[in-house]
């Protein structure tokens, strides 16, 4: 009679080889290859999740480029975020059980990749156990409102305010943003660039929303505000315009630059915060990176926006469904800068 197992319900059968997307280079969408790859097995402490929903967020799509600050080695699976199920335990794991649901963030893992692919194997500490009920693909967007989170509540430093303009409010951080700011009591106006994005945003219910191609963005701001401007700008896209944002803050307010996307910020910035220095305006600059160094202030973060997902609190809204296979096609859709909330892929089998 053969021996019986010490830990019968340690694992669930698994293939020996998994698909995922591989970068082996820095490039266009099309450096990105669906491959058969091993799947990989959980050592001491580690446990294999099967992917249920994988996240698309602009670090892997900065990765692919080859600018990411935070590169992981090449050739590597890229993405940041999946949620899934627990199929495989390692020796010593008692935290996690086979069929348990979680959340994984690359941000807790020792580099910045892995969650493009079927199966994936982390320190179970790692991991974040969801609560009962969580939709799994909603859990697949928390990376956006890590960020939002952060941006809300960790960025303006103790600083109070009452009004937010957030740019680009109708992508994934966007409209985080939109939600976690409208759950906290702030009056929240949402900046976009087309009528379908503004309509997109006062369902998320933006108290305003401004179209940048056919508005006035800092008339209407004062018009929205009665003449005073609002208290804190987020603002990720930099580029020509961002010193116009002195002009549209109030006295004592602050913008936060997390993001790039037209490029750094240009122009005489110092020279529009001195026209209006009696106004005392801030300027700081924002990203994750800052609690690498401080894992316990990231993961209660984290687990809030758990608690606050599992309530039912926040929504994140999910725009597409792609197979994992059209990982490019993913990129190529939020590079466009017309994905409307969260861009999410599936791992096969998809409908």
């Amino acid at each position: 009679m053969p021996a019986k197992s010490k830990n019968p319900k340690s694992s669930t059968a698994v293939p020996a080889c998994m698909k995922a997307i591989l970068l082996d280079r820095p490039g266009p969408p099309e450096t990105l290859r669906y491959v058969d790859t091993p799947t990989p097995v959980p050592g001491p402490g580690q446990v294999l999740v099967q992917a249920h929903t994988i996240g698309v967020s602009m670090p892997e799509i900065l990765v692919r480029r080859g600018e990411y600050a935070w590169m992981p080695p090449l050739p590597a699976i890229p993405g940041i975020e999946m949620s899934g199920r627990v199929v495989k335990v390692g020796e010593g794991v008692a935290t996690l059980k086979i069929g348990q649901p979680v959340f994984v963030s690359a941000r807790d893992l020792p580099v910045r990749g892995g969650c493009y692919a079927e199966y994936l194997a982390a320190n179970a500490d790692a991991l974040y156990p969801l609560p009962r009920g969580t939709d799994l693909e909603s859990a697949a967007a928390l990376s956006n409102y890590q960020v939002a989170w952060h941006l809300l509540h960790s960025a303006p430093c103790g600083m109070r305010y009452e009004s937010v303009l957030a740019t680009g409010a109708a992508g994934g951080i966007g409209s985080a943003i939109l939600q976690l700011g409208k759950l906290a009591g702030k009056r929240m106006i949402a900046l976009v660039d087309s009528d379908e994005k503004a309509t997109f945003v006062r369902s998320l219910s933006a108290d305003g929303a401004i179209n940048s191609r056919t508005e006035n963005v800092t008339e209407r701001l004062r018009e929205l505000t009665g003449g005073v401007g609002v208290d804190l700008i987020l603002d990720s896209v930099g580029g020509a315009g961002f010193g116009a944002h002195f002009d549209r803050l109030a006295p004592l307010g602050l913008v936060v630059s997390y993001g790039m996307l037209d490029g750094p910020p240009a122009g005489d910035v110092l020279g529009a915060m001195r026209r209006r220095m009696g106004d005392s305006l801030g300027l700081r600059t924002f990203s994750m990176h800052v609690f690498d160094q401080d894992r316990p202030r990231r993961r209660e973060a984290t687990k809030e926006l758990l608690r606050l997902l599992g309530a039912g609190k926040i929504k994140p809204v999910i725009s597409a469904r792609l197979p994992l296979a059209e990982a490019a096609r993913a990129h190529v859709l939020i590079e466009s800068g017309q994905v409307l909330g969260k861009l999410i892929l599936k791992p096969p089998p998809f409908p």
